[in-house]
């Protein structure tokens, strides 16, 4: 070939791979740009965790997020001991923030402590570490303890047997409602806990556990229920019983959307009622630690990461909903929830163990489709 057209060839070729690796490099700019931020999970297994980490997916797709955050995701189990080892290699791998549910308040303060003296970020969510360079971001758990219990107290008018059914034992979340109710119920003699054990804030779990506990105790002998999960199991396995709607046992208890639907008046329209999940004007209050916690401790991980300030310790308002204040969400939509509805529909919400309270005006970035499926509102 001529020396010219080799030239011209070179030249050409030159600028093809130019032109394709420009982008290339542009790609690896933004890459290096995102902060390295691991999710660290522990126990998994009820329907919060699943909706907490949709919430969280959901924040980091978002469109104000996505450029700024490689987000990774390790699951230990309850198990410290491996959270622990998780935690050192996120470390060693580069992380620049945690984002984590601890198994225990203190089982992770060593390993904290050597991440944040190599500068990550460490922010727990819902549940607590005590390890002084720590962020933490949840309800005042034992407020929930305490309303509850306060609720439960004035509806049995002081006397009366209940069952309590606890949550994953060892967190901090489970340890500080459960002494805050019962130093509440200590207050009336008369009102005696008869049957208690852990229900891992988990449906299926309250049911297994409340079929043991009736065996002995039967419900004509219950009259009340603090459960920090299970309510809507509760108030099922009642209509199973025979018990009629009008004469369910007060209970003291989670957020559920089920549980939501089952307070509405009897008479309410819903769509998609089905079998126990359907309004039914049940005596309850329900509370609930926000789903949207994790996915703000990862907003305020890269508010931190960017040199801004962010609180050692943020505590969300509690939400509570009675007879008297819960409110049907037609279609679920921001606005809709902003303006103060706290149920969905089941035909949009199918699952009754799923956690109503995803409202935060902290957290435009994710709604219900990022409660349902992880993914975020669009941007504004």
């Amino acid at each position: 070939m001529h020396a010219g057209k080799l030239f011209a060839a070179g030249f050409a070729g030159l600028c093809l791979f130019a032109a394709s690796a420009a982008p290339m490099a542009a790609d690896a700019v933004a890459q290096q740009k995102k902060h390295k931020i691991y999710l660290s999970m522990s126990y998994i297994g009820n329907d919060w965790q699943a909706e907490a980490s949709n919430m969280i997916k959901a924040m980091a797709a978002h469109p104000d997020m996505a450029g700024k955050v490689d987000l990774q995701v390790q699951v230990s189990g309850p198990n410290a001991q491996k959270q622990i080892q998780q935690i050192n290699s996120m470390v060693q791998a580069g992380a620049e923030a945690i984002v984590v549910y601890p198994i225990s308040p203190t089982a992770l303060n060593q390993v904290v402590k050597n991440a944040c003296n190599r500068s990550v970020v460490v922010i727990a969510y819902d549940a607590e570490i005590t390890e002084p360079c720590a962020y933490n971001v949840s309800i005042d758990q034992e407020e929930a303890g305490r309303v509850t219990a306060e609720w439960l107290a004035e509806e049995l008018g002081g006397k009366g047997n209940i069952i309590a059914i606890t949550g994953v034992p060892g967190t901090s979340v489970d340890t500080l409602r459960t002494k805050a109710a019962k130093a509440v119920l200590s207050k009336h003699p008369d009102i005696r806990i008869v049957a208690e054990a852990p229900g891992m804030w988990s449906q299926a779990v309250a049911r297994t556990e409340l079929s043991k506990i009736l065996a002995t105790q039967g419900w004509d002998r219950i009259d009340g229920l603090w459960m920090q999960v299970g309510c809507f199991t509760a108030n099922q396995m009642q209509l199973e019983a025979g018990i009629p709607e009008d004469k369910l046992k007060p209970c003291a208890g989670e957020g559920s959307n089920g549980g939501r639907i089952q307070m509405l008046p009897a008479a309410t329209g819903v769509d998609g009622a089905n079998g126990a999940y359907k309004p039914m004007d049940a005596p309850r209050i329900s509370y609930a630690s926000p789903p949207y916690s994790g996915a703000l401790a990862l907003k305020l991980a890269v508010r931190k990461l960017e040199g801004g300030d962010i609180p050692q310790k943020t505590v969300l308002p509690l939400p509570v909903v009675t007879t008297e204040t819960v409110k049907l969400c037609e279609e679920g939509t921001w606005t809709e929830m902003s303006q103060g509805c706290n149920a969905f529909q089941p035909s949009i919400v199918t699952n009754p163990g799923w956690f109503a309270s995803i409202y935060s005006a902290e957290t435009p970035e994710v709604g219900l489709q990022g409660a349902l499926i992880g993914e975020p509102e669009a941007a504004k």
